[in-house]
């Protein structure tokens, strides 16, 4: 990479504008995944990290389930907002599915029953992180993408839909592609604000 750690941090952005294209190979993707999945940080080392990368009219149908899924409770007159919204992620070229294995974090309850009410709370940290890894890796290749939560009002459809195990939790969603438009300027609170140095 040609970018150090911090500067790779600072380039990543949300970006919602996405084409059906790739700057980079569907193994190239799959080999940033696996890394991340592989070195990402987890709570006593249990990886319980579980991702799906979805690709060609599997990654359109995830935005399929989620449309059909939100038009039956969100109200007609207000529906076209969220359509377009969820067409911009279909307009991606990938989706990756960010799940925790809750059978590894049930079986952490039992054996370590002092942290039992942490693990929950751990697994989504440790999701996080991964999330964070696969982004800014994306970004350091050139591919845009967003971090969204449609979950848990697809959880069940996408579950069937592409066979995930039943303990495996959905935590976000990452439509990504080639980016079809440059975000606008990040605003900041002051950092001064938001950082204390004791000394």
């Amino acid at each position: 990479m040609s970018k150090n750690f911090l500067e790779a941090v600072q380039s990543r952005r949300s970006i919602y504008a996405l084409s059906k294209e790739s700057t980079i190979s569907d193994a190239r993707i799959q080999e940033i995944v696996e890394a991340a999945v592989l070195h990402s940080p987890t709570s006593f080392n249990s990886q319980s990290s579980r991702v799906v990368v979805l690709l060609g009219d599997k990654h359109d149908k995830v935005w399929d389930i989620t449309t059909e899924t939100l038009r039956k409770i969100v109200p007609a007159d207000s529906f076209e907002g969220t359509a377009q919204k969820l067409a911009s992620f279909k307009a991606g070229y990938g989706t990756v599915l960010f799940f925790e294995d809750q059978a590894v974090v049930k079986n952490l309850q039992e054996n370590f029953a002092l942290y039992a009410e942490n693990f929950p709370i751990w697994s989504n940290q440790s999701s996080g992180i991964l999330q964070h890894v696969v982004w800014t890796a994306f970004a350091e290749e050139g591919l845009g993408a967003s971090l969204q939560h449609y979950n848990p009002l697809i959880d069940d459809e996408v579950k069937s839909t592409f066979g995930i195990p039943a303990d495996w939790k959905l935590i976000a969603q990452m439509p990504f592609g080639k980016t079809a438009s440059a975000p606008g300027d990040k605003e900041f609170q002051p950092v001064e604000d938001r950082v204390k140095v004791i000394k």
